[in-house]
């Protein structure tokens, strides 16, 4: 009789430590799957505030024909008698939680657009709106360039992460 309690202790180890590794497999996909989810929600709130810069710079330029030096112009436009604000404040990116965003330089020192500093691959590389087509493909999210142009959709040049103009 003690020798079938023994074995059958062994097998209640064995049947727990199994169980214990599929759990601990199955958490490991939930961990992948909720880091996937929080990735692409960042993703598409990159494209919101983006595209609300692009849509404020075009505002500040409508309304001088001179594009904004800084985004905090963006914020408080002094060049009017009555001050205008186009965003209400210097969004973060959303990837890298920084305000410091990489800037599409334009004439005279001015910012013609923005795009995110931060490393890594998008998750999304296609089905863009009309106005984020360019983004189609792109193997970065430095590659996500939110620009205004009058006139036009891409610039002739803009600025890395390292400062360097680069030719798009």
């Amino acid at each position: 009789m003690r020798i079938g309690k023994q074995r059958q202790h062994g097998s209640v180890f064995m049947g727990m430590l199994v169980t214990v590794a599929v759990v601990a497999v199955m958490l490991m996909e939930v961990g992948t799957l909720t880091a996937s989810v929080l990735q692409r929600e960042r993703e598409l709130e990159l494209l919101a505030r983006g595209n609300e810069i692009r849509r404020a710079i075009g505002l500040y330029y409508s309304a001088g024909h001179t594009f904004p030096k800084s985004l905090n112009d963006l914020v408080l436009d002094r060049r009017q008698p009555t001050v205008k604000r186009y965003l209400r404040r210097v969004y973060a990116d959303p990837l890298s939680g920084s305000t410091e965003w990489g800037v599409v330089a334009g004439p005279g020192e001015t910012i013609m657009g923005v795009f995110s500093k931060a490393k890594g691959t998008p998750f999304k590389q296609g089905n863009f709106s009309v106005k984020d087509q360019s983004f189609t493909g792109q193997g970065s999210y430095q590659g996500w360039v939110f620009l205004y142009g009058p006139g036009r959709s891409n610039p002739a040049t803009r600025t890395t992460p390292m400062g360097d103009q680069t030719t798009r």
